[in-house]
């Protein structure tokens, strides 16, 4: 008798048994072997067949067509109203099945918990269970055993079971409802046992092959995917890259990688914009929502109904209309452990995420933790590379670095301009790209003729050797080209650098390239030539183990514009000192007159201050308090004039005049500089081991507008840019007079004018400033128009101004009584004080009938009282 279909393969399956199947073929007949071969060759082809199955997409479907046919038969047999085949997943303890859904169509899978009501009970017992009431049982459950908007009378449920173990339940099939209001029988439960083994072996064996489609399916895409992302080292991509890949392995609607930033406690990501091509980022704390809490703990969430956990945010899915049924949230780990990222796949396209899926996806974890570790130490390479050339390129001296045999291997911005390249504008670095082409891998004493470079540099990088050269002559030249002609290989189409001929000083060759072509060679009376006086400094750069790796040379360059330009930095802005450059350099030289408004600043009590202080603690202490007040100055376009002790001049309206009224921009100044101040005091006065300060520093400002004689007083050599007029004392001498009123801040009237709707002030006196007849009023500034003051402080002012308007009538009795009021808002107010102080005096001595509402005031505080 022959051996049935699949004993063969099973044979050869068991090694053991190889070597006797072989001896028995030895001596069997042609006849019989023949047979043999046939079954072994149906088996193969049966195998053939499974193995296209599992290669087969649509096996998935076929599972759910399978499914749906034996549901329909077996109502039919039955005669049930509804049918329903659940399948179970141990892994998860839940029974399930998919249904359509009414209002969409889509397939919904329906989850249930394994052992509730009396589906769970034959799910775990293995006996069927047949109930003529089913809401009479203690087992029924209607959340389980009743769908929605069904009235339940009879069931049937009939397990199930495995082919290969006979006592473990694979699913359960219930029937509600038996048509003709009848009632299920024992004989319907002995029809369904008739072909209950079959439907089993051949669910299983769907099951079987779903599985086995799954790994293969998904070891491919693993493969794939490692191969993608072993192939970009650019984190943007990698990112995107791991995204589309997890999304595809796992069959879900999205996925998101997630990256943790432990600076920020932050996850962030890309995501796609509306367009489907521009990026945006995305950050969330590393705490919230299901993502965060497995960046937090490092667990593994697989829920499977994302709206039943409390760790899920519906605020997305509520602004967008998007519905999320199931999350696979994973942590990421690098090499080292350390958890860096998390994947989230959403809503997976048939059904929920399986045990499978998370082994897959730990999988493809551990592959994309290297790869984005690798990432992000290669964009941490780039970044420190960026760092470092945005240092060079913002160096002011020129900066040259050299490989080992001296040729040019970066080249900054000042060392393009120094050779006469002309400065990008608007941003455009397209010229300043085609130069360092042109520069870079040539010898760098070609590019920079000067007398010992080449020596010197092959001396520091063959010895670390360090050379400084003052006061070198940099000759070279400009061909600037005509606007009609064509580029040529040397870019006529942009100013061409030419370079001394060595063996002939009647030539020069472009970039320094000898070229025996009569059109590529050019005579002195061809080019622009550009002659700079330099400092000359060659060193060496050296590996962490000692050894030389290259050159550095660097190049100071001390002509006059150079000087020019540096000395003007340290008092204007550097917009402000292009602008000026720009008129020549004889602009500062010749004296004009202008329109200026002049601020005075000085500390208050400064010898009290430092006096407890070492030097080196003084010299620090006033270099930040200047930094800070200078700041303050250049933020509105202000010159800084000098500094003086510890006092500052600045100056607003010149050189250049200003676009907005500069007396204006002079008290926007000063109010920045009584903020800056405050926090400084704050940064000075704390308790701490650095504390310099026992108590805060206190101001002066005086701040004058009027005409101005303004220009460099000195020489080309020592440059000193000031202002000098009678505006220039006033601002001075209202400095002066903050103490005597102790108020921070004191305009002039003149500047008082200039913005007076944007300010609030107290009109504080009347004043006649030393070698003038005529008096003038000042200000204490309060504050900006746009800022509200406190309801007491308007109140405060109101009253003030009313006793002032009294005292100038020479109402003194009434002006008394006012400012007594006012001295009960505020006592320790020193103009008040001063006032009463008057007034007492006037009331025993009136002034003259020609009084101008001037007060004698001491010769002390700079104010002349009797000019003239």
């Amino acid at each position: 008798m022959a051996p049935p279909i699949g004993s063969i393969l099973a044979t050869l399956a068991q090694t053991d048994r190889i070597v006797s199947l072989a001896e028995q073929v030895k001596g069997l007949p042609v006849g019989e072997f023949i047979c043999i071969l046939d079954f072994i060759t149906a088996e193969f082809q049966q195998s053939l067949h499974a193995l296209d199955l599992i290669n087969n997409e649509a096996l998935e479907t076929l599972l759910e067509q399978l499914l749906d046919a034996f549901t329909v038969k077996i109502g039919e047999v039955l005669e049930a109203d509804r049918t329903t085949i659940f399948l179970i997943n141990r892994d998860k303890n839940q029974l399930w099945y998919k249904t359509a859904l009414e209002e969409t169509g889509e397939i919904s899978e329906i989850r249930l918990p394994l052992g509730l009501g009396i589906l769970g009970q034959v799910a775990l017992s293995g006996e069927a269970i047949n109930l003529i009431e089913a809401g009479e049982s203690s087992l029924f459950d209607a959340e389980v055993d009743q769908p929605p908007d069904y009235q339940v009378r009879s069931i049937l449920c009939i397990p199930i079971f495995s082919s290969q173990n006979s006592q473990e339940t694979v699913g359960v099939v219930r029937l509600l409802n038996k048509s003709n209001s009848q009632t299920f029988t024992p004989e319907d439960e002995q029809q369904f046992s008739a072909f209950a083994s079959s439907i089993g072996i051949i669910l299983e064996s769907c099951q079987s092959f779903y599985a086995a489609a799954r790994n293969q399916l998904g070891v491919s895409a693993l493969l794939q995917a490692t191969t993608i992302l072993g192939q970009s080292l650019d984190l943007e991509d990698t990112l995107i890259s791991v995204m589309e890949q997890a999304r595809r392995l796992m069959q879900a609607d999205r996925s998101t990688l997630f990256l943790l930033n432990r600076d920020t406690r932050e996850l962030w990501t890309k995501v796609a914009k509306a367009d489907g091509r521009t990026l945006m980022e995305v950050r969330i704390p590393a705490n919230r929502g299901v993502a965060g809490y497995v960046a937090s703990t490092g667990q593994v969430l697989n829920i499977t109904d994302a709206y039943t956990d409390p760790r899920f945010d519906l605020t997305v899915d509520q602004q967008t209309g998007y519905q999320t049924r199931n999350i696979l949230c994973m942590p990421v780990f690098n090499a080292e452990g350390n958890l860096i990222g998390v994947t989230q796949l959403i809503n997976k396209f048939k059904g929920s995420f399986t045990q499978s899926d998370e082994d897959f996806l730990r999988a493809f974890n551990a592959q994309a933790g290297m790869a984005l570790q690798n990432a992000q130490l290669f964009e941490n390479v780039l970044v420190e590379k960026q760092h470092q050339k945005d240092i060079l390129q913002s160096l002011s001296d020129v900066v040259i670095s050299t490989d080992l045999q001296g040729r040019i291997v970066t080249i900054n911005d000042a060392a393009l301009e120094l050779l006469g390249c002309a400065q990008k504008q608007g941003g455009d670095r397209q010229v300043y790209q085609y130069w360092e082409q042109q520069l870079i891998g040539r010898y760098v004493w070609e590019i920079v003729p000067i007398e010992s470079l080449r020596w010197r540099l092959e001396d520091s990088l063959q010895y670390a050797s360090r050379h400084y050269v003052p006061e070198r002559t940099l000759l070279v030249g400009l061909v600037i080209p005509d606007k009609h002609s064509r580029s040529t290989d040397y870019g006529t189409t942009y100013p061409m650098l030419v370079i001394p001929d060595p063996t002939d000083i009647e030539r020069y060759l472009p970039w320094g390239l000898p070229d025996e072509s009569a059109s590529q060679i050019f005579k002195p009376s061809e080019i622009q030539p550009i002659e700079r006086s330099i400092n000359l400094t060659v060193n060496p750069l050296t590996n962490p183990e000692g050894g030389v790796r290259g050159g550095l040379v660097v190049l100071e360059d001390i002509s006059l514009e150079k000087r020019m330009k540096n000395t003007m930095y340290r008092y204007m802005t550097p917009g402000v000192a292009e602008r000026v450059m720009a008129l020549g350099e004889d602009a500062l030289m010749v004296g004009e007159r202008k329109e200026v408004t002049i601020l005075f600043s000085d500390i208050r009590g400064y010898t009290t201050i430092t006096e407890n202080l070492e030097a080196s603690e003084v010299v620090a202490l006033l270099n930040q308090y200047f930094e800070t007040m200078v700041e303050a100055v250049f933020t509105y376009e202000g010159t800084l004039d000098k500094f003086i002790g510890d006092a500052l001049m600045a100056v607003f309206g010149a050189p250049l005049p200003l676009q907005e009224n500069h007396g204006w921009l002079a008290v926007q100044s000063a109010l920045e500089m009584r903020q800056r101040l405050q926090q400084f005091n704050q940064q000075f006065t704390q308790p701490t081991s650095h504390n310099l300060l026992r108590a805060p520093i206190r101001i002066g400002i005086g701040i004058g507008s009027g005409e101005v004689v303004c220009g460099n007083i000195g020489s080309q050599k020592r440059m000193d840019y000031t202002v000098i007029g009678d505006s220039v004392n006033l601002s001075s001498r209202l400095e002066e007079l903050t103490k005597l009123y102790r108020c921070d801040i004191i305009l002039s009237e003149t500047t008082y004018v200039l913005c007076d709707q944007k300010i609030r002030v107290r009109e504080l006196d009347r004043v006649r400033v030393r070698g003038k007849r005529q008096a003038v009023n000042i200000y204490e500034l309060i504050e900006g128009s746009s800022v509200p003051l406190p309801r007491e402080t308007e109140i405060f002012l109101e009253h003030y101004h009313r006793a002032r308007n009294s005292y100038l009538n020479c109402n003194f009795s009434v002006a008394l009584k006012q400012f007594l009021g006012v001295q009960a808002m505020r006592p320790q107010d020193r103009v008040t004080q001063i006032y009463l102080e008057r007034i007492r005096t006037y009331l025993e001595t009136p002034p003259p009938e020609d009084w101008d509402g001037v007060y004698p005031i001491p010769m002390t505080t700079g104010i002349d009282p009797n000019p003239g």
